[in-house]
């Protein structure tokens, strides 16, 4: 399993797939942990329906990548997770 993801994102060691895949391990509890603090400030919990849950989705996502490029920084592999983050918004551009 290291090894192709080792070679799908050109990486060098399965040590640097280890840390990557850290990296997107801290950033998905980070914004779980954030979620619920956040949504606090904005709405009681029982006032919430449907509609503000998928709002809160559209509006974490820009911040799940920063959050992503944070943690790409501290642990050493900001020029991977910069690309990374470039590609992925690269998807979203009209062609």
């Amino acid at each position: 399993m290291f090894e192709k993801l080792k070679n799908r994102w050109n990486l060098k060691s399965g040590g640097q797939v280890l840390i990557v895949l850290l990296v997107f391990a801290c950033t998905g509890f980070t914004v779980m942990f954030l979620k619920e603090p956040l949504l606090s400030l904005i709405a009681a919990k029982e006032e919430r329906n449907w509609i503000f849950t998928t709002v809160y989705y559209i509006l974490i996502f820009p911040v799940y990548f920063v959050i992503l490029l944070f943690y790409g920084w501290i642990f050493g592999q900001s020029t991977f997770f910069t690309g990374f983050v470039k590609k992925t918004f690269g998807r979203f551009k009209r062609k």
